[in-house]
This record gives C-alpha cells, structure tokens and sequence, in this order.
C-alpha cells in the first residue's frame, strides 16, 4: 500500500471535476471508493475536504491518500504530440514525438488521423481562434471511461497545434445527449470559459420528447439531487432532501412547445443549474421522462408509438456564451439528430415554432 502522496494540477486540467481527474490518473479506482475517500475526507484539495464535483484549477495540490495494490497504478500522462495537421493520409503509421520525461506516445494510423480530424471539421458549428462549438452526435462520449474508447476528448488530439496545444472540454454533455458542446482552443480561453459556466452566466436551451403532457405548459422544477446507484450498480441521480450528504441544488425551467395528442409532448427545457442528469431527473420528477431515457423512464404499462426508436430524445439545442476574449456573445443552435428528426417528421412537429422558453427566468 503507497503511502500519501501529493499532485499539482496541471494547466491542461483547467476546470475538470475532481472524480474525473482521479478516473484519468488512476483508472484502476473504483468510483466507490474515491466517494469514501472524499466523504472522509482523505482525499484534500489545497488542504481543504473536497467533493466528487468539485472543480480544480492550474496549480492547486491535491492529496492523494494511500491507495490498496492495483488502484495506485497511475495512467501514463500522454506525449504532447506535434505536427498532427501535416500528417498525411496515406496508409501507415506516423510515430509522434514526447518532450522529454514524458511517455513516447503509441504508433499513430495516420489514416485514422486524417479521418478523425475530417469527422470533427464535418460537426463543427461555430469556430475562431479561441473556441469551437461541436455538434456532438447522439452515442459519442466525451470522455473515456470504462470501455470506452472513442471520444471527443481523445478526438481532439489531432487538432494539436504548431506548440503541441490540445483544444480542451470545458463542459459536458452525456453520451447519449446529441447537441451543442464547447471546446476551447486555448488555455486562456479554456480557464475563462470554465469560469463562465460557473458563473451560470451561459445560456442554455435543450429540447426532448418525453412521454405524455404536462398540465402546466410553462414551469419550475426546483429539487435536491444526490448521487446513488440503480440495481446494478451503475451511477444514477436521485432525488435527495435539503441538507443530506452530497445533495445539491437543481433548478430547471421548462415550457411545452407543441404534443401529439396527450401521448407525447415537445418539451423545452432551460437548466440553472448543470447538475449530473439534472434534465432527465427532473422531467422524470413531474412524470414525464424523456423518451429512450434508460435510466429514468419510470412509467408502467407505457408503449413506445410505432416509428420513434428507443434512443435517447435530448437535444442541446442552443447556447449563448460570453466570448473568453472579444466582448461579443456567442450564440450558436444544433439540429435534430437523426433519431429526433425523424420522430419530429412522424408526429408533424415545426422546428422554425416560436419556443415558450425563450421568455424563461435566467435564474
């Protein structure tokens, strides 16, 4: 068992949760035990107890308690690697660079980095010199995980720059959540925009189709929510009382755009809060989850209309942004992924209609 030990955290980790940096740097730690660890508070940031969703900046110390045998195995920190954007498309393999100190990254398809870097031109929404809007498909994770191995942030490695930069996430989305995704392209740009997220001062709007109408066509759902597990173990959010362990607050507004029936209904949903789930939990909370939510759909005896597919119904539609360096908004709308598209053709739904939420409280 290694004993206590110490991190600084690194410019390129900028804004990135506390139980994220542990999965990146110790994969082999379950998530059960590094909640232990933090509800005991073993595992400090700058001294002080932190939480799974804490946010950690360039230079800060984290403790690292000691570990049992397997978990303590750190991941290798990638290679910065150079001279991505003139590898070829030829068949082969380009080896790419690390400074020195650093682990020599694996051999590189330089055909699979020209088709990556090709998929991430064709998605881009929005870009400058500071940042990108991506409109990430429906099924891409953001960041790896457990078998996952294809992600945006892995993308992303093929848009290092002439330095060896690597454009940097600075929120998420879930995997299964299509839509609008920010991605900062410098480390200035990456610590403001981060910052702004924290400040709640971007503004988002998602639309989902969830099951039946609520009575209320314009609301507020306003709870505590906690991290728990379902039956099988997996991470789920739950809905918890003010003042329990780890809950924290969620605040949501909503509007009905158009129904099909009292069967289903075009919900537009505007976040205050960017809690874990948040919008899945909370459209589940007034009895009316997201279509394809395999995590929250909790109606009995309810069928699926013939024609929508059972895949997650969650568009991040829209986000406004302060720009981290010109004094301009960013204002920037993704389409309906396909799934969507096609459920929104078979019920006759308008994507040009007017959205309720537009009028909806900032806070």
């Amino acid at each position: 068992m290694a004993g206590v030990t110490t991190r600084h955290v690194k410019d390129d980790e900028a804004g990135m949760r506390l139980d994220r940096w542990f999965k990146a740097h110790f994969p082999a730690l379950a998530f059960g035990h590094l909640q232990k660890l933090l509800r005991t508070g073993q595992v400090r940031v700058d001294g002080a107890r932190a939480r799974a969703e804490t946010r950690i900046e360039p230079g800060q110390v984290i403790r690292i308690p000691p570990m049992q045998k397997g978990e303590s195995s750190e991941a290798p920190r990638e290679g910065i690697r150079e001279g991505i954007r003139e590898a070829s498309a030829g068949v082969g393999h380009t080896r790419i660079s690390a400074p020195k100190g650093e682990a020599t990254a694996r051999p590189v398809s330089s055909r699979k980095m020209a088709d990556d870097l090709e998929f991430l031109k064709s998605i881009i929404l929005y870009e400058d010199r500071d940042m990108m809007v991506l409109n990430k498909p429906h099924g891409l994770a953001v960041q790896g995980g457990s078998g996952t191995t294809r992600h945006v942030d892995g993308l992303l490695e093929v848009m290092r720059d002439k330095d060896g930069q690597k454009p940097r996430l600075v929120h998420r989305l879930d995997k299964d959540t299509a839509g609008c995704l920010i991605i900062a392209k410098t480390r200035l740009a990456a610590s403001t925009l981060a910052a702004t997220f924290r400040s709640r001062a971007a503004r988002k709007i998602y639309w989902a189709l969830c099951s039946g109408v609520p009575r209320v066509k314009q609301g507020r759902v306003s709870t505590w929510l906690a991290k728990g597990e379902d039956e099988h173990g997996d991470q789920k959010m739950k809905v918890a009382r003010h003042g329990e362990e780890g809950a924290d607050h969620a605040l949501t507004y909503y509007a009905v755009v158009e129904t099909a029936g009292q069967k289903l209904s075009w919900l537009s949903l505007k976040p205050v809060t960017g809690r874990m789930h948040q919008l899945r939990v909370h459209a589940a909370e007034i009895g009316h989850p997201i279509i394809g939510d395999p995590k929250y759909f909790n109606r009995e005896n309810w069928e699926l209309p013939g024609g929508i597919q059972q895949k997650l119904h969650l568009l991040a539609r829209r986000i406004v942004i302060p720009h981290p360096r010109e004094n301009k908004m960013v204002d920037v709308s993704a389409p309906l992924p396909p799934h969507m598209q096609q459920s929104w053709n078979l019920l006759g739904f308008d994507t040009s209609s007017y959205d309720p939420i537009e009028d909806a409280p900032e806070k």
